[in-house]
């Protein structure tokens, strides 16, 4: 999963034009006047435009949301390779992770790599993986068989059991076959969690709200 670092626009050719009505009265200036007052209209409203812009992007990309690009296989067949998501990054300030969300974290090896998987486990369980099933031990003690219905027909690879501590999320790849997950690494802090995915801009056909994300009921 890697973060969209730049953003290509297209502008129609045929740009939209206005005319500034102050030049139709009694006093006129000199054409250098006029030049030198344009082009320092110009000039500040450039700057304006500037800190006004950055006063709204750049909190919605460091606290709201940001685009993603999926690259990989490792979440098939929910997502696929070079596929467009837009991160809501918001949520995991407001409340704690949920299970079956689709996760974007921080590889907690190397920090600056970004993964997208599914939530299964959360702080204070036990999670367990045998015979191609996970079952959960909740803090309570209650235990319950995962339900899992995005991985079907998925082989999943066993793991010893895993207890969560207080902050811990324990996520995988719908794609276990080939997911390099938290069977391989362990748990992840939240501190690493960025957020869940939220739209689905590309492909066109595949537009959505909320991708992938699952609700379970434990």
């Amino acid at each position: 999963m890697e973060p969209e670092n730049s953003a290509q626009s297209s502008e129609n050719s045929s740009q939209t034009t206005v005319k500034n009505t102050s030049s139709q009265t009694s006093a006129t200036p000199n054409s250098g006047e006029q030049a030198k007052s344009s082009s320092k209209l110009s000039f500040w409203e450039i700057v304006k435009f500037a800190v006004i812009t950055a006063a709204i992007v750049l909190p919605i990309r460091t606290f709201i949301a940001q685009p993603f690009i999926v690259s990989g296989a490792s979440m098939d067949p929910t997502f696929h390779d070079k596929e467009y998501l837009i991160v809501d990054e918001l949520s995991y300030y407001l409340r704690s992770p949920k299970r079956g969300e689709v996760a974007i974290f921080r590889y907690p090896k190397s920090p600056s790599m970004f993964f997208i998987k599914r939530i299964i486990g959360l702080p204070g369980e036990t999670i367990s993986i045998k015979n191609n099933q996970v079952t959960i031990t909740k803090s309570t003690g209650q235990v319950f068989i995962l339900d899992e219905p995005y991985a079907n027909g998925l082989t999943l690879t066993e793991a010893m059991p895993t207890k969560l501590g207080a902050d811990e999320y324990f996520l995988i790849g719908d794609n276990r076959e080939v997911s390099y997950d938290s069977r391989r690494w362990g748990p992840v802090k939240m501190k690493f969690m960025k957020g869940r995915a939220l739209l689905r801009l590309l492909p066109p056909t595949k537009l959505g709200f909320m991708p992938g994300n699952f609700s379970q009921t434990n």
